[in-house]
Formats: C-alpha cells, sequence, structure tokens
C-alpha cells in the first residue's frame, strides 16, 4: 500500500476522523486558556484527555498523531491557519514533554518507594527467620546454658552483677555477669562473636563450641550437660539485635585491642547466655546507621524542614538517619552513645546549676504552670478550660519568683521546671515546650551584683562539664564533632551600644535603638571571639522598646533599659533584667505595652506592700546544651521534643 492509500483509509475511517477533530478541537481549547494564562486547574483536564486520545489514534493507526496535514485550497490561499496550527502543535509538544517529565518523576518516586517496601520485607523476613532458630536452637536439657530467661518478675535477688563500664584489665581470670542490648553478632565457623552495650559502654564476647556435639557432657555432679553446644552458637548469632540479653563468662585479655567495642582491652568469654527480652519488631533503622558520624555540617540558624528530615529524603542518603526518623522512634535513638552522653551532660548542666545556686545561698522553689492569664502579659500562650474559667500553661515562672524573692522575703530563689510557648516557630532553636532553669535575687544596689552571680554561674558550669564529663564529651565528638567552648575566667561583659558600633565597624547595618536579628547576634559573636577571644558574654543596656513590661528603665537614657542577655556562639541562652518593683511605674509600662493592668492585679498587688529591689533572668536547658556541644538543632538537645509540629512521642 502507498502512503497516499495509507492516508486515504485513515481519512476514511469514522472513528479516526473523530479522533482528529476531538484532538484538534482540545488542542485549540488549550491554547486559548493558555493565551489568556488561565490557571493550570482549569485546562489540565483538557491537556489528559486529549493525551488519552492521542494514544486510542496511535492504537488504531499504528502512527503518532500529527497536526499538520495536506495542502487546501483554503491554506494555499492564506498561510494564517498555518501558523495557528503550528502554535497549536507548539502548545501540545510542551504539554507532552511536561507530562513526560511528571511521569518520570512519578516513576522514579515509586521505585524507591517500592524499594524502601522490598527492604524492610527483607529487614521483617531475616528477623522472622532468626526467631524461627531461635525458637528451636534451645534444648530443654540446655535452659540453665543458653535459651530464653524467665520474665523478670521480682521472684528472687540473688546473683552479682557487673557493669559494663567497669571491666577492665584488673579484672582479668575472674566470673562476671553483664545486662545489655544486643548491638551485634556475627557467627563465624563454630564460634560466635556479639557485642553487648550498655549506656556508653560496649563489649566483646566470644563463645565456641566444646566438647563435641553436646552429647555426653556433664560435670558428672548434678547431672547438668557443661561446655559450649552447637545449638548455643546458633542460638546466639539468631538473637535479634537490640533484643535485651545476660552474659555470663570469664573476663580475658586478648592479645590485640577489640575494636569497635569501648571496653577494648578486655573481652567475655561466654559460658552462659540467656535473652531477657526479644526484640520483635523490625528496626525503623539500624544502630549503624544512627551512629554514623556526621559528614556535612548543617546550620544552626533558620527554619527547620521537617519534611526534609524524614525517611527516604535527601537527609537519609549514605545510610544517615533523618532528625524526623530519629524522633518517630526515639526510645531507640537514645540508645547511641553520642545521645547517651548528649542526656547525661544535660542532666549534669541541672545539678551544676543547682549545686553552685545553693552554695549561694539561693532556695530552689516550685511555681504553679497553670494561671488564670499570660505570665507575661503576651499572646502566645497554651490556653485551656479551667472548671469553666480560661486559663493557660506558664510561659514564664517570672511573676511567681519575683513573689518569692522581692515581696516573699525569700531574696535569693531559683527553679528547673517546663517553660510553655504556643510560638508556630518551626526553626532550629525554638520548642513550644523547654525547660527553664531560673533564678531571682534582691540587690542591694545595681543589677551587676546578677550579673556577677551570672558570670560565676556559667564558670561553674563549663568547669564542671570539663572535669565530670570527658568520656561524654568524647563520644559526643565522634559522631557530632564541636570545638571546645571558648571563655574567660572573668566573664567579658558589653553593652548594647558597643555591640552595635562593632557590627557597623564590620559593614552590617545595625541601629543602636533597633532589636539584634538572629543573623547579627551570630555575625556580632564571631567579632567578639576573634576581638576577646572568647565565645561567652554577657550584653546590658537594651533598648526599653524591646524587653517586657516589668523591665526597669535605664535612669539616664529613658530609651534604653537595665537589661541584658547571655550569649554562647553568637546565641542568646539568657534573657534578664533588673525588675521594676514600684506598683505605679508597674502599671504604667503594662499599659505602654497595651496590657489590661487588671489581667495582672494580683502581680501587681504583690508589690503594694513592700518589695526588696531584685533582678534576675532564664536560662533555656536544651539551647544551653545544644550551644555548649554545637550542636546544629535543638531537637538533638530535647529528649522528646514538642515543636509546633510534634507532639509524640
Amino acid at each position: 500500500m502507498s502512503a497516499d492509500e495509507g492516508t486515504s483509509s485513515k481519512a476514511d475511517d469514522p472513528a479516526v476522523v473523530e479522533l482528529t477533530a476531538r484532538i484538534a478541537s482540545l488542542g485549540t481549547s488549550i491554547a486559548e486558556a493558555k493565551n489568556a494564562k488561565r490557571p493550570k486547574e482549569e485546562w489540565d483536564t483538557m491537556l489528559r484527555e486529549m493525551l488519552e486520545l492521542k494514544a486510542q489514534y496511535k492504537a488504531r493507526t499504528g502512527d503518532e498523531y500529527r497536526t499538520t496535514a495536506p495542502p487546501s485550497a483554503e491554506s494555499e490561499a492564506g498561510g494564517g491557519k498555518d501558523t495557528k496550527k503550528t502554535e497549536v502543535k507548539a502548545l501540545e509538544e510542551a504539554s507532552e514533554k511536561n507530562a513526560e517529565k511528571r511521569a518520570k518523576k512519578a516513576a522514579e518516586k515509586a521505585a524507591k518507594e517500592e524499594k524502601k517496601r522490598l527492604q524492610r520485607e527483607e529487614r521483617e523476613r531475616r528477623e522472622r527467620e532468626k526467631l524461627e532458630r531461635l525458637s528451636g536452637a534451645a534444648g530443654e536439657d540446655w535452659g540453665h546454658v543458653f535459651g530464653d530467661a524467665p520474665m523478670v518478675q521480682s521472684t528472687s535477688r540473688s546473683r552479682t552483677w557487673t557493669k559494663i563500664g567497669d571491666l577492665c584489665k584488673d579484672m582479668e581470670g575472674r566470673e562476671v555477669l553483664v545486662r545489655g542490648f544486643l548491638h551485634a553478632s556475627r557467627g563465624v565457623g563454630r564460634g560466635s562473636f556479639v557485642v553487648v552495650r550498655s549506656s556508653l559502654y560496649t563489649v566483646q564476647c566470644v563463645a565456641f563450641e566444646s566438647g563435641g556435639d553436646g552429647g555426653g557432657m556433664s560435670d558428672g555432679g548434678d547431672g547438668k550437660a557443661r561446655g559450649i553446644p552447637p545449638a548455643m552458637i546458633k542460638f546466639m548469632t539468631a538473637v535479634p539485635s537490640e533484643s535485651v540479653v545476660d552474659v555470663c563468662g570469664t573476663l580475658t585479655v586478648p592479645e590485640k585491642a577489640v575494636e569497635g567495642a569501648t571496653q577494648s582491652d578486655v573481652e567475655i568469654q561466654v559460658t552462659k547466655f540467656h535473652c531477657v527480652h526479644k526484640a520483635t519488631a523490625a528496626m525503623p533503622f539500624q544502630m549503624e546507621d544512627a551512629c554514623r558520624p556526621d559528614l556535612v555540617r548543617e546550620t544552626d540558624v533558620g527554619a527547620y524542614d521537617h519534611d526534609a528530615n524524614r525517611s527516604g529524603s535527601a537527609a537519609e542518603a549514605g545510610g544517615r538517619v533523618g532528625q524526623e526518623t530519629r524522633l518517630d522512634h526515639r526510645w531507640i535513638d537514645l540508645r547511641t552513645p553520642a545521645n547517651q552522653s548528649i542526656f547525661r551532660i544535660q542532666s549534669t548542666v541541672c545539678a551544676l546549676f543547682r549545686e553552685y545556686l545553693l552554695d549561694q545561698d539561693f532556695v530552689e522553689i516550685h511555681t504553679p504552670k497553670l494561671l488564670s492569664g499570660a505570665s507575661e502579659g503576651g499572646a502566645d500562650v497554651f490556653t485551656l478550660d479551667y472548671f469553666g474559667r480560661p486559663a493557660c500553661l506558664s510561659m514564664s515562672p517570672q511573676l511567681h519568683k519575683q513573689m518569692a524573692a522581692a515581696c516573699g522575703g525569700f531574696e535569693r530563689v531559683f527553679e528547673i521546671g517546663p517553660v510553655f510557648r504556643a510560638e508556630n516557630s518551626n526553626t532550629r532553636r525554638h520548642l513550644c515546650e523547654f525547660t527553664g532553669l531560673d533564678l531571682e535575687m534582691a540587690i542591694n544596689e545595681h543589677y551587676d551584683e546578677v550579673l556577677d552571680v551570672l558570670g560565676d554561674l556559667f564558670v561553674h558550669i563549663f568547669d564542671g562539664l570539663k572535669s565530670r564529663c570527658g568520656r561524654e564529651l568524647q563520644r559526643i565528638k565522634e559522631q557530632h564533632g564541636f570545638d571546645d567552648l571558648l571563655y574567660l575566667k572573668k566573664t567579658l561583659k558589653i553593652d548594647f551600644a558597643t555591640g552595635c558600633r562593632l557590627l557597623r565597624e564590620a559593614g552590617v547595618d545595625q541601629g543602636d535603638y533597633d532589636d539584634l536579628s538572629t543573623e547579627n547576634e551570630k555575625k556580632l559573636g564571631d567579632i567578639v571571639k576573634e576581638k576577646y577571644g572568647t565565645e561567652f558574654y554577657i550584653m546590658d543596656k537594651y533598648p526599653l522598646s524591646v524587653r517586657p513590661f516589668y523591665t526597669m528603665p535605664d535612669p539616664n537614657n529613658p530609651k534604653l533599659s537595665n537589661s541584658y542577655d547571655v550569649f554562647i556562639r553568637g546565641q542568646e541562652i539568657l534573657s534578664g533584667a533588673q525588675r521594676v518593683h514600684e506598683p505605679k511605674l508597674l502599671e504604667e509600662r503594662a499599659r505602654a505595652w497595651g496590657i489590661d493592668v487588671e489581667t495582672i492585679a494580683s502581680y501587681v498587688d504583690s508589690f503594694r506592700n513592700g518589695a526588696l529591689p531584685h533582678g534576675g533572668g532564664g536560662i533555656g536547658l536544651e539551647r544551653v546544651v545544644m550551644l555548649y556541644l554545637g550542636l546544629p538543632n535543638i531537637r538533638k538537645s530535647s529528649m522528646f521534643p514538642r515543636d509546633p509540629r510534634r507532639i509524640s512521642p
């Protein structure tokens, strides 16, 4: 058949003619919609229909649909319609390319999801096979040597336990009993190597078959079999990772240091191995991946993208585990040595804070977290119904610690407790709930008395962390590498005007009465580090307009205030001030902030019966830990963080 005959046969086919007409009509409508710059939603349905009709055209004719047609008298008379057809064709081809790109992306995404599904199923299959092997490995006669231990229900207390972190060469030859998570296991010939982990510490445990196949092995005394049977080796290698196990054996000193274990100069020659609690669920990620060192240094300022840190995201490339995936399974993520260390350091910060202040005659108090109004007169509070009355969660213990210190006669008080902020801030340094380290104290003449306490307090904390947490700091450096904090024994103090001047000298636009942006705070931190050799400093005399209503104005400049912030690595970790203790001035300042004085009447009234001049500050525990350790995200220093998009686990 000639080409002309083929074309003729298509033209004679009514179905082809109808398809051609419909495709052309849709193409014209799409072109008109695009020329009119209408939203894609209005013509996307027509585009999909046209592509479907083209597919039908190809299936029926065997050829791709083409908009060109044989010359006609009408087209020979003028080129207007040909031009229009050419434009329509170009639009159709562009639409087809876009559709192809979308289809390609969709296919790639589907392939990734399928790969993840297959990997998950493979992990689950391996775990099932392990459990199946496990169920048949331990014979009844060997229950005293290996197998599943009875559930711990507090029936007895007769064994002597050793902490893995205490194992050392001085204990060589001693029989030890340890408990921990099964970190890793592997079978080698007729032997098994397992690594058991407890908190920060790991030890390698080794067992090899002994006494043949187990038949006839006994000690001749109690009738119980002795030695290491093949079934025990199978059992040890089959126990799922992260199960809780008990290991009994003799501590020996290997010829070479054990790689991959903190107790590298010893190992346990296993005589008994029992599984206390099996990990029956598939691991959402591997501990090896969760412990990988950071290769790229993340920024510690700016927005935080939750979705970019979820499973399957770019954040998980190279076997790494995204932050959101970690937080979704925080109970597992907390087992890593770095996280164990971070929260031990957080605990030590609280202990050092309390220790120093108690030594300075401060009294620890506990203030209510249910309030009848905003604790600082602000709007960023979590509201709730309190037996039919409106109430909110405390966003600061500010008002109550003032009542206690200045009005109640305690003079020096501190508190460690939760703070709630209903701020929709999805950044790397903000949380909706954090732990506040607050203090308030009476002053005699000047708020510098408070700054002296704060400076010495932080030096005590920094010195204490260095002397008490060396192992923890090393574990964190192994995964999150950071430089030790630079600080002076006598804390540096500059005023706000000096900070602004230093920024301007560095080419940064900063007004003397404008609040500092996060970027300018970071820049100032770099300048101070270079000029003064410290990453920890205090800055005072902030503009009054950027401080809370209860802040004492500067007596020499009404635009300034007797306030201060404390910085670590260019970020604020404490905000404080001398407080207004005169009721009339307090009411005046509240009105200036647009606060209804009636809503803070009990607070103002507490100063009408005599009040000591006083000042203080509030510290964010998680932010202190984050910045001291050089972590890029406050979620890493919050055990179970709460932000605008996370309220579990």
